[in-house]
């Protein structure tokens, strides 16, 4: 299982980092990201820059929002295995606790009588 995710990271990974490495070095020229949509020639809200760069932020944030968006969506599934798993370890307590009260005497011991 462990060689399959493996091969499987490679066989996407890989091909995706082609892909960025072309975009990046063929669109290299500069261009500015106006943040200011009412006057987009205003030098304090623009950022100048190759284009490659804009399209690797976008890349990264994109990769960092979804998975904060799949962690989130998965809480539901955290928090009840944690109830489970506070479940599971109070049963095996439970457990012992019958298992060491009904343990057979030990021999040369005496059963008492009730």
């Amino acid at each position: 299982m462990k060689k399959l995710k493996r091969i499987l990271g490679l066989v996407v990974f890989i091909p995706l980092g082609i892909i960025l490495i072309v975009l990046a070095v063929a669109n290299r020229q500069v261009v500015t990201l106006a943040l200011n949509p009412f006057r987009p020639d205003d030098a304090v809200l623009a950022v100048s820059a190759p284009f490659f760069i804009f399209l690797l932020i976008a890349v990264i944030a994109g990769m960092i929002i979804g998975s904060f968006v799949t962690w989130w969506n998965q809480g539901k599934y955290r928090r009840k295995a944690r109830v489970e798993a506070r479940e599971a370890t109070k049963w095996r307590a439970e457990h012992e606790a019958v298992a060491k009260r009904n343990a057979p005497a030990q021999p040369g011991t005496q059963i008492a009588s009730r």
